[in-house]
Parts: structure tokens; C-alpha cells; sequence
């Protein structure tokens, strides 16, 4: 099993360096349709290896002086993004205790997340004909950072492509620049979001062989993705992330129907 869980973390986090949506939108699903952790377990481990991805991308792409990562402009986005990822983190605890089984939290966030990565889908389609804005404000680019690490650590999946279409909308960004922007605000939120789940006991149970195999494979795919996305351009992006929503949408919703039972 050990296996198939490292290549899930190793593809996911090569998709996730390629398109910017850091990984957890593919591991946190898929995980959850084969049913072998509990969904805290999963949140958690996900998230660390999203965490190792991110990291890696970001202090590669700024030694390769690739980077465009705009600091005045990206950091309050990630700052904003840390702080809501903890507040994330406690809304999913208190979602999670209002029922007895911990499988319909599953399918709650497996409900949440499908609807997002629809609309998600929807925007990304008709992005070309839809208005954008030019959001150069700290305060605005917090606020806005805020609710994304709280929406994204709600949803377990580290940020994804809720980051890209905001991004997209909010800043006018071009797809390569909107992708490195995600990882770095991913990496912000989710450190923040993985030291509040250890503080509160949310590692326990962890496997720790499963967390270093799943956090190396982490780096692994943010190697491989940076390779792949040297190599193409934005449109080969935009479907690749086109075709990954639509696989995303059919996990969610068989992960919907598991979790409920029916």
C-alpha cells in the first residue's frame, strides 16, 4: 500500500508544480476513495506533502532566478493565506464534531470540494471572455489571502485551484505567473496550517515512515513538474489543468457516495 501511496503523492505533486495547485486537490480525493486512513489522517498528510512540494518549487524557482513572484503583491496574499489556513483547520474540527460519524465530515468536504472545482472548471473554460481586476492593495490582497487559506485548509487540499481562478480574476495574472504565485502562497498557508494541526494533537496517528515517504515524494514531483513546466507553454497548462478538474469532479463524486453510504 505503502507503494500506491507514494506514487499518488509523486504524481500529484508533479501535476500540482506544473498548474500551480499544489498537489492536495489530487492527494486528498484519491486518498479518500480508497478508504484506507481517516480523513484527519489524510488531511494532515496531505498537507505535509504539499508542504515539501511547495517549498522545493519555490527556493529552486529563486536560486534559478526564475522567479516571478511579485513580493509586494504575493506576500500579503500569503500572509492573509497563513492566517486563514489555521482558521480553516478549526472550522473543519468544528464542522467534524457536529456529527457522530466521521465519514460524513468526508462527505461534506468531498460535497464542498466538487462544487468548487466545478466552478472552478467553469471559469477556467470562459476565463478569455469574463472582466478581470487589477488588485494592488495590501489590505485587499490579505482580505483576499484569507479567505483562500481558509477555504483551502477547510477543503484539506492545500490551496489548488481555488488559488488559480482568484488569481486570475483578482490580478490579471497569465497562467505561469498565477502557478509559481499559488505555490508560494500554498507554502505560506500551509506551513501555518501544518504547525497548528501538530500543536493540537492533529498528527496523531500518524505514520511517520508514511509522512517521510509522502513528504519526499513531495520534492520529487516539485523536481519533475518544474522540468515538465519549463518545457511548455501556458495553453498546454490550461488543459492539463482543464482535464485534471474533470477527473477531480468524478473522484468527488464517488468519494460522496462512499462516505454517505449509499
Amino acid at each position: 500500500m505503502i507503494f500506491l501511496i507514494a506514487a499518488i503523492a509523486f504524481f500529484a505533486s508533479t501535476i500540482g508544480a506544473i498548474c500551480g495547485i499544489g498537489g492536495g486537490v489530487i492527494i486528498k480525493p484519491v486518498m479518500d476513495a480508497f478508504g484506507v486512513m481517516d480523513v484527519s489522517v489524510i488531511n494532515f498528510l496531505s498537507g505535509c506533502t504539499v508542504l515539501s512540494m511547495t517549498c522545493y518549487s519555490v527556493i529552486k524557482a529563486k536560486r534559478a532566478g526564475d522567479s516571478q513572484i511579485e513580493f509586494a503583491i504575493d506576500t500579503p496574499l500569503a500572509i492573509g493565506a497563513a492566517i486563514g489556513g489555521i482558521a480553516g483547520k478549526e472550522l473543519f474540527g468544528v464542522v467534524a464534531k457536529l456529527f457522530d460519524n466521521p465519514n460524513t465530515a468526508g462527505a461534506v468536504q468531498a460535497g464542498v470540494l466538487l462544487l468548487v472545482v466545478l466552478g472552478t472548471l467553469i471559469y477556467t473554460l470562459n476565463k478569455d471572455k469574463v472582466p478581470t481586476k487589477n488588485v494592488r492593495n495590501v489590505l485587499g490582497c490579505a482580505a483576499i489571502g484569507l479567505v483562500l487559506g481558509m477555504s483551502s485548509a477547510f477543503l484539506g487540499i492545500g490551496g489548488g485551484p481555488i488559488n488559480l481562478v482568484v488569481l486570475f480574476y483578482f490580478f490579471s495574472m497569465p497562467t505561469k505567473r498565477a502557478a509559481q504565485s499559488s505555490l508560494y502562497i500554498i507554502l505560506f498557508s500551509q506551513a501555518a496550517s501544518t504547525v497548528a494541526s501538530i500543536a493540537t494533537g492533529g498528527a496523531a496517528g500518524v505514520d511517520m515512515l508514511m509522512l517521510v515517504v509522502m513528504a519526499c515524494c513531495g520534492i520529487l514531483g516539485g523536481f519533475a513538474g518544474r522540468k515538465v513546466n519549463s518545457r511548455i507553454d501556458d495553453r498546454a497548462v490550461d488543459k492539463l489543468f482543464i482535464g485534471l478538474m474533470v477527473v477531480i469532479m468524478g473522484i468527488c463524486v464517488f468519494n460522496m457516495i462512499k462516505y454517505m453510504g449509499v
